[in-house]
């Protein structure tokens, strides 16, 4: 049985798989909880389907890109079970558990999450001759230059805001195909995509797996600290 483990953004899912067909699955919004609501909701899932945590014998989580908070616990926690069970470790990319529901189209397929005030993330991936490819790694870009790109019948998923979704409409026309699933349960899909790697024998290594962020966090560097003040008083001379 394998678990899969998606904390990307505040749509959180875990799965539970045999050979990749789902077992059960869970999913749920989260506002920056994941750290409290994870390890709970994957007991009483667990508890749901009458099933051990030691029947688990392969993690597959989601590595991004995503929120810096959401990807850094989803990792760790999938590490630290990896590591307690001494099963394998599979990292998925987030954008390509996205796509792969639509594989059956045929289509060009483009995962889109913002990723700032004006910029996206996004990927390309396609279903062609029964192999599932990656045509283009996730990367950071803008609606208009993305928009440049497309020569092709495209469909765009993920969870996209409307005025993305109306911008591209607009520029590509009968180009674009919309999925409208604002909220994927990613965890089924990284099941299958996970699963598909371990048959052939792939894993990953659980000190070297780390977060995809695309850009680095905004971490603050903590403000110099100012030496106090010293005064010196001198006493007058008497007159």
């Amino acid at each position: 049985m394998e678990l899969a483990i998606d904390t990307s953004w505040d749509i959180v899912s875990v799965a539970l798989s045999h050979r990749g067909e789902i077992l059960a699955s869970l999913t749920w919004q989260t506002t920056q909880n994941h750290t409290v609501e994870l390890l709970p909701n994957l007991v009483w899932l667990l508890q749901r389907a009458r099933l051990e945590l030691d029947s688990v014998e392969a993690i597959i989580v989601a590595k991004g890109p995503g929120s810096f908070n959401g990807l850094r616990v989803g990792v760790s926690i999938a590490k630290g079970l990896a590591y307690a069970l001494n099963v394998p470790l599979l990292g998925v990319n987030t954008l390509e558990a996205e796509a792969y529901p639509f594989a059956f189209t045929r289509l060009p397929l483009r995962p889109i999450h913002k990723a700032g005030r004006a910029e996206i993330t996004t990927a390309l991936y396609r279903k062609k001759d029964d192999e599932w490819q990656c045509l283009e790694a996730e990367n950071l870009t803008t609606v208009e230059d993305l928009c440049r790109r497309v020569r092709q019948r495209t469909l765009f998923c993920g969870e996209i805001p409307p005025d993305i979704t109306g911008e591209i409409e607009r520029t590509l026309g009968k180009l674009a195909v919309i999925s409208h699933n604002k909220r994927p349960s990613r965890a089924s899909s990284l099941a299958m995509l996970g699963w598909r790697r371990l048959s052939k024998g792939e894993r990953d290594d659980p000190a070297a797996l780390q977060p995809v962020y695309i850009r680095p966090p905004h971490i603050t560097k903590p403000r110099k600290k100012i030496p106090p003040l010293s005064f010196k008083v001198e006493r007058g001379r008497p007159s």
